[in-house]
């Protein structure tokens, strides 16, 4: 089974993403604090990660360079969420594989997961 790692602040954001990539077969673990991702890469070692772009105290732009620039973590595909993107190329400089603007349409969600898998 395919492994995700989901970080996003707003836990019903976060609780509809996991049961939505649940139910598509998925396991997924899900964090709403930034500095928990790279720790939970390492323990849980994800197939994809999502980062929502804005979460307290850290940014996900800069979540995702740490991912892609890492020895081990730089392979694994990584989607940035974010309602405050003016945009894209902003998001894309930081080396994410796909953005996906909020509010988003979980049906998208399960597209660009798939595709990245």
């Amino acid at each position: 089974m395919k492994r995700i790692l989901v970080l996003d602040d707003n836990e019903d954001i976060l609780e509809i993403v996991q049961e939505t990539l649940s139910y598509e077969q998925f396991e997924v673990k899900g964090t709403a604090e930034g500095e928990d991702v790279l720790p939970l890469i390492q323990d849980f070692k994800p197939h994809l990660v999502i980062l929502d772009y804005r979460v307290s105290g850290m940014n996900g732009g800069e979540i995702c360079q740490q991912i892609k620039t890492h020895p081990e973590y730089g392979g694994i595909p990584v989607i940035i969420f974010s309602a405050y993107i003016n945009s894209s190329g902003e998001l894309n400089a930081y080396g994410c594989d796909a953005i996906i603007n909020k509010p988003f349409d979980l049906g998208e969600l399960v597209d660009k997961v798939n595709n990245l898998i």
